[in-house]
């Protein structure tokens, strides 16, 4: 029998150093849907990946003194490590650096190009690096970018431009023919009103104000805009465009991509509008979920409330991290992380609800038939109650699982826990147990509780699957298949069970939480120190004689205009208290002309005139910055006095 495709996506992320427990909960949710997946039977593709072009590299990499390549190399190679220690179990890794992808994006580009979807202009505007995103002058917050709330840049240079308009009522028509292709509904929303009915404008999709990216290949200076280059992974990391691999007819289109909310413009709008100019099948659906928030906002390194995974890993082990992801984040909603919320629900779900029910099973199965599963022999009435939820309980997981709903399903495993610990507290194995004619219900009893074991074990494997192999190494049984859970009645009486370790051991939650605090202000002390620049070496002792050579004057600024053909240059009129001069000052990166007319400033007045960009300077401003290239201060006083005043 062929299994059915299912192909699934996270976003491929821009390789950071610190990818926090957001970045994580999209992978982890894509995960789990991956797994339960396979375990139904179907033909599974997960692909994740990184998107590493762009002028946000670029300058990254440029600050840390080595090349695009180079830094995004050691990035990725953390990126791996993050996903093998929480245990993702993607199919394929897709680089957007990797050669296979750049020659097919290059041959999207051209084909596009030459069916006249794409053509030559030039943008001015305004453009958020971090987000790599244009915005128009209406649609900035606050002068700032709407998605991130950072300062944009004004842009201005050569492009080409992708007809995005041609394709807006087509969009629009496929959005409402098929209304599950955006999810959930709020965010369809969104994309519909926000965008589409108000009218699309056509896309950059080249710039050539830095050059880390995809070039053009019939347009020397040019490189493919981030974003056609980043969602183009979807269909090459399949083998289109290319003979790397050869999977494109078997998994496109894709079932569902996986997002969070701030990237949903890119995926629900350009991504659909590529492929139809393209010609090409659009996904099946695209999920757009929350943001995780901490102390009521979006994680930042600059509020010190970033939470990184590995550290919660290290605490708590992966599993414990996966639950609260999957079981508490309402699925397309934003979610709160917080670490008292986080190790109580640890205590309460896992330790006492799923670690009680398997050590006080295992451990009366040892005690009461010498560690062997006895036969179900003596069936009762209150039996039925919990073999009926446990033969309900995977329909239940699955159709929440098609639906996207992981909350609920995870919710429906642990009704099916919680009713397993309510019927041992109901048949009372121990008093059967002193009771040697209720040998054989006692035996009874204890095999329920192991098949009950048996079920949730096979249904936690998509969402925990060290959880699952450990109840498993307990009951000394193999993972069971699917099909397995129609009945029950697989498990083998006679199979001799393992005593373990408790799987998940109850946390002191006020010593836990102080231990977290002081590793989380240490972390903080030791990111500031990290930044802090060093101060620059101190130059060759002057004497007071030196000093007293420099005359530093109190001067106004009359006006000030941009040096023509220096980018760093203004050239300033000042007053110095009777007579005036005009300065030539390296400041036009720090400062806009008319924020200095009128201005007090510190000149050091008897600095030999010279001439800079053909224009006389006859003195020099003081200013001050911490570091080379950071922001720069021009000095002046505290006070008012007089133009020409000596300073001493």
């Amino acid at each position: 029998m062929t299994k059915k495709p299912y192909y699934i996506t996270t976003p491929i992320y821009y390789p950071s150093a610190n990818l926090h427990i957001g970045n994580t909960y999209t992978t982890v949710a894509a995960d789990a849907l991956a797994r339960f997946k396979r375990l139904r039977g179907y033909d599974v593709m997960f692909l994740t990946g990184t998107d590493e072009h762009g002028q946000k590299i670029q300058r990254i990499a440029e600050e840390n003194g080595v090349t695009p390549k180079e830094y995004v190399d050691k990035i990725v190679a953390g990126i791996k490590d993050l996903w093998k220690l929480m245990d993702i179990s993607y199919d394929r890794f897709i680089r957007t650096t990797d050669d296979y992808h750049v020659k097919a994006v290059q041959d999207i580009f051209n084909k596009l190009h030459e069916q006249g979807d794409i053509y030559k202009g030039s943008y001015e505007g305004w453009y958020c690096t971090p987000c790599e995103a244009f915005w128009t002058e209406t649609q900035l917050n606050d002068g700032k970018c709407p998605d991130c709330g950072r300062a944009v840049e004004k842009a201005k240079e050569e492009a080409y431009f992708f007809k995005m308009s041609k394709y807006a009522d087509r969009l629009l028509k496929h959005i409402e023919e098929n209304p599950d292709f955006i999810q959930p509904e709020s965010r369809k929303n969104e994309m519909v009103n926000n965008f589409l009915k108000p009218g699309l404008q056509d896309l950059c999709v080249s710039r050539t104000s830095f050059d880390w990216g995809i070039p053009v290949e019939f347009e020397a200076g040019h490189v493919i805009y981030v974003w056609i280059d980043a969602l183009s992974n979807y269909i090459t990391a399949l083998g289109y465009g290319n003979d790397k691999y050869n999977d494109y007819n078997r998994y496109w289109p894709a079932d569902v991509h996986l997002i969070g909310k701030d990237i949903l413009r890119f995926h629900t709008i350009y991504w659909p509008i590529m492929l139809m100019a393209l010609d090409i099948e659009l996904p099946k659906q695209v999920f757009g979920h929350g943001w995780l928030l901490v102390d009521g906002g979006k994680m930042s390194k600059s509020k010190g409330n970033v939470v990184d995974p590995v550290v919660l890993v290290d605490h708590f082990g992966v599993d414990a991290v996966r639950y609260y992801l999957l079981r508490e984040i309402p699925f397309g909603s934003d979610g709160l992380f917080n670490n008292e919320i986080f190790i109580k629900k640890i205590n309460s779900d896992l330790a006492n609800d799923l670690g009680n029910l398997l050590s006080r099973t295992v451990a009366m199965v040892d005690k009461y038939f010498d560690g062997i599963i006895p036969a179900p022999t003596a069936k009762e009435e209150i039996d039925d109650d919990l073999i009926g939820l446990a033969l309900r309980t995977p329909v239940e997981v699955d159709k929440a699982i098609d639906e996207l709903r992981i909350p609920e399903a995870l919710e429906k495993v642990w009704e099916l826990i919680g009713r397993a610990n309510k019927y041992i507290d109901e048949t009372t194995p121990w008093i059967l147990a002193k009771d040697e004619s209720k040998k054989e219900r006692l035996g009874t009893v204890l095999y329920n509780l192991v098949e009950s074991l048996r079920f949730i074990s096979t249904l936690l494997v998509s969402f925990l699957p060290t959880t699952s192999s450990k109840i498993n190494e307990q009951l000394n049984i193999e993972l069971d298949t699917w099909n397995s859970l129609s009945a029950f009645d697989g498990t083998r009486a006679g199979t001799k069970v393992k005593k373990g370790a408790v799987i998940f051991p109850r946390i002191d939650v006020a010593a836990k939480l102080e231990e977290l605090e002081a590793l989380r202000e240490a972390s903080l002390k030791e990111a500031a120190a990290a930044n802090k620049p060093a101060m620059k070496p101190m130059k060759e002792e002057i004497t007071i004689e030196d000093f007293e050579k420099i005359d530093l004057r109190i001067a106004k600024v009359l006006q000030c205009e941009p040096v023509k053909g220096a980018k760093k240059l203004l050239k300033l009129k000042v007053d110095l208290g009777g007579e005036e001069r005009q300065v030539v000052s390296g400041i036009a990166q720090y400062y806009k002309p008319e924020e200095l007319v009128g201005k007090s400033i510190i000149l050091v007045a008897n600095l030999k005139p010279v001439t800079l960009r053909g224009e006389l300077s006859q003195g020099m401003i003081l200013a001050a910055s911490d570091h080379e290239d950071s922001k720069l201060f021009v000095a002046g006083i505290d006070g008012e006095l007089p133009t020409g005043s000596q300073v001493r």
